[in-house]
């Protein structure tokens, strides 16, 4: 297991300065010039030369790049040109709020799509099978942004039943100790704050679970019929073992890998999804960071928050592929 593990941290190191090269590079074919969008079209020409000497904008790409890295292995991510702030304090005034909507997304995929696809295998072909196959096929087929608009209106307007934007309540606030307002709800032993936190996560976080949700179930499904159909499940069922022991103990037991496996590939597209999310619901995480600064071409920054999300991912994938070795010792020696 050590070694396996030794493999796989000595490929994050590589992973990433390809990504710093490649989001390096695709930020600046994106037309615009971040001088210009900054000072405005009535700049002159000397100012937009101050500006971009000003942030290192005026260097051949090859020496900026080179610039950037060498920034990077003393700590220094740079400063936001929008704000003039280091990377590092913008990216962590909105990592929380995006780990927060992210972990509350996976848990609800979770809580609903492994019991859905259990429940669609052992009654394969019934109602419920057909049912949770149908609500998967929205889930996958139907663009996230539509989902979040309708069940905003519906849910947050037409019925007021929960807020349809933000993380609190106008005018509250809760201070930061670790940034996830239910975690410092629960340190400062503040119930009220919690509930309204909980409130305001829960549509958004149900959005971002729809596309996960809807994999995870057909996933499970899949996986698990592929497992009851085995020779050793027939055995467990003619020794007469109860049906509950040979579905769990011996079917999703086994599907397990499988299943953790698409569990920790979702982790990219919900913090791809928290940008469209957090724009809908003026969610104030990274989502909505990188949204904002990419229209502003604000490269130190945007080019952080790849790094960091990039970052998270591939540590989410590396914990999933203990896991999976974990439970199946054949994955070691692959």
């Amino acid at each position: 297991m050590i070694r396996y593990l030794l493999r796989r941290l000595a490929l994050l190191p590589l992973t990433l300065l390809v990504l710093s090269l490649a989001t390096f590079v695709l930020l600046r074919l994106i037309p615009g010039d971040p001088a210009q969008v900054m000072l405005g079209e009535h700049a002159t020409a000397a100012q937009v030369a101050q500006f971009r000497a000003s942030h290192g904008l005026d260097a051949p790409l090859p020496i900026q790049y080179v610039r950037y890295l060498a920034d990077l292995a003393r700590g220094d991510w740079g400063r936001a040109i929008v704000t003039d702030r280091p990377v590092l304090a913008e990216i962590g005034q909105r990592l929380p709020a995006t780990v927060e909507l992210a972990a509350a997304a996976m848990l609800i995929a979770c809580a609903l799509g492994i019991p859905a696809g259990v429940l669609a295998a052992r009654r394969r072909h019934s109602g419920a099978d057909r049912l949770a196959s149908a609500v998967s096929l929205v889930g996958v087929a139907v663009p996230l942004f539509w989902i979040g608009l309708l069940l905003s209106y519906l849910f947050g307007y037409a019925l007021g039943w929960l807020p349809p934007s933000g993380r609190l309540a106008v005018g509250s606030d809760l201070g930061r100790i670790t940034g996830l307002h239910l975690a410092d709800a629960i340190l400062i032993g503040n119930s009220a704050a919690f509930a309204d936190a909980l409130r305001h996560l829960a549509l958004p976080a149900f959005v971002l679970s729809t596309a996960p949700l809807a994999v995870i179930t057909r996933m499970t499904r899949a996986t698990l019929l592929e497992m009851l159909a085995q020779d050793h499940v027939r055995t467990a069922r003619a020794k007469g073992l109860p049906e509950r022991v040979v579905l769990l103990g011996h079917g999703l037991r086994n599907a397990a890998p499988a299943v953790a496996t698409a569990i920790g590939l979702q982790w990219g597209g919900l913090l791809s999804g928290a940008i469209l999310v957090e724009t809908i619901f003026a969610w104030p995480g990274m989502g909505q960071l990188v949204a904002e600064r990419v229209l502003g071409r604000d490269y130190p920054a945007v080019q952080g928050i790849v790094l960091v999300t990039a970052g998270m991912i591939m540590a989410v994938n590396l914990v999933t592929d203990l896991i999976c070795a974990t439970l199946d010792p054949r994955i070691r020696y692959a």
